[in-house]
């Protein structure tokens, strides 16, 4: 497939990145202000720009409205409020760019009128400060995921990558998860540990996601999904939304990534932390740079999805702007055509294609909003 194709095809079945980490990382780097990093230009400083979304051919994008799980009760409620209004103040800025989408339908009008569609995900639980009045609320703001947890549990669901203390979820998670059934919210299941995306998936009345996770059968680390889950999803038509992130993908790059952790952790830190964690990294890395992931690596990772999980539980949550390290090829919001043009040397059809591009995530969309009420 020439390159030409490869666009064709991401304009006739726009892509759907599932994970996107711009207003965070805007944050950390200029406060929000637009004036000072001004996406329209290129910035190399992050991942994101718009030069290199549209390189990319970036037809729609979750973006996260991350904060960390340092924030809680009402600082992570105000701190999630400040990113939803950087994506809508992104909107409105650009607006020959970006479209705010609510809906799958709404996603087909921004790309009829050559804009990307931007839709918001929440990440973590500690977002909602332990209130359904909350969590509708910010559907209401047009938030239409939330993941159950980031890197620390929460009083109502685990983490993977926290000490297991629910072993699942608590009766509160489980009402989480009802009232984001009612809202027409897709349950996220990033993140969370093992126990929690079985417990979520037998109590869900609809699909559910992966917004960034890899296949744990290819990368063994508790934030992927392991081949039992993947096949519970098939039965639940949700959908695995493959991640580039070099640790998740890569069991070489996943071992240096875990001396990383355990370096921090003597060194008297918090490896959940990322400023903790990215200082040790970086340093190490300047001396004993980790193993590359390439982008056939994330090839096996789809490929494996599709073999166990079947070609309508795929899709893309490349994780952008929320990593330090990247995969050699799929450095940024560009580099999405090449992954498809490696897919359709390995034989995929333009079918298969269309559905990881954005077809299966958009159809989660509209049968989580079809099942609400």
């Amino acid at each position: 497939m020439t390159s030409r194709s490869v666009r064709e095809l991401l304009v006739a079945a726009p892509l759907v990145d599932g994970h996107n980490d711009l207003a965070w990382a805007h944050r950390e780097l200029a406060g929000y202000d637009l004036d000072a990093v001004d996406i329209a230009l290129p910035q190399p400083a992050l991942q994101t720009d718009l030069p290199r979304l549209r390189a990319g051919c970036v037809g729609a994008q979750f973006w996260s409205v991350f904060v960390p799980a340092s924030m809680a009760g009402g600082e992570a409620v105000t701190a999630t409020l400040e990113q939803i209004a950087f994506v809508r103040t992104l909107i409105r800025r650009y607006p020959d760019d970006f479209a705010l989408a609510r809906s799958a339908a709404d996603v087909a009008r921004a790309a009829g009128s050559g804009r990307i569609a931007s839709l918001l995900g929440m990440e973590g639980g500690h977002c909602i400060s332990e209130s359904l009045g909350v969590l509708a609320a910010m559907y209401d703001l047009g938030v239409r995921y939330l993941t159950l947890t980031h890197n620390d549990n929460v009083s109502w669901a685990d983490s993977a990558t926290d000490e297991p203390v629910l072993r699942g979820l608590s009766a509160f998670g489980e009402d989480v998860v009802a009232e984001m059934n009612r809202l027409g919210m897709i349950v996220d299941l990033s993140h969370v540990s093992t126990d929690v995306m079985r417990h979520a998936l037998r109590v869900t009345k609809a699909p559910v996601m992966f917004s960034h996770s890899s296949a744990r059968a290819i990368c063994d680390v508790p934030r992927n999904v392991p081949d039992d889950v993947l096949e519970t999803l098939a039965g639940n038509c949700g959908v695995a939304m493959i991640t580039f992130v070099p640790m998740f993908v890569s069991a070489a790059t996943a071992h240096w990534y875990e001396e990383c952790q355990q370096l921090t952790r003597d060194l008297g830190l918090d490896p959940r932390r990322f400023a903790e964690l990215d200082l040790v990294m970086r340093e190490r890395a300047a001396i004993d740079p980790p193993p590359g992931a390439t982008i056939d690596d994330v090839v096996r990772h789809i490929e494996h999805v599709r073999e166990v999980a079947g070609v309508g539980a795929i899709g893309i949550g490349g994780d952008f702007d929320g990593t330090v390290f990247v995969t050699e090829g799929l450095a940024d919001v560009a580099a999405y055509p090449a992954l498809f043009s490696a897919l359709a040397a390995r034989g995929w059809s333009n079918a298969d294609l269309a559905k990881l591009a954005g077809r299966n995530v958009l159809r989660v969309l509209g049968d989580v909003a079809e099942a609400s009420g």
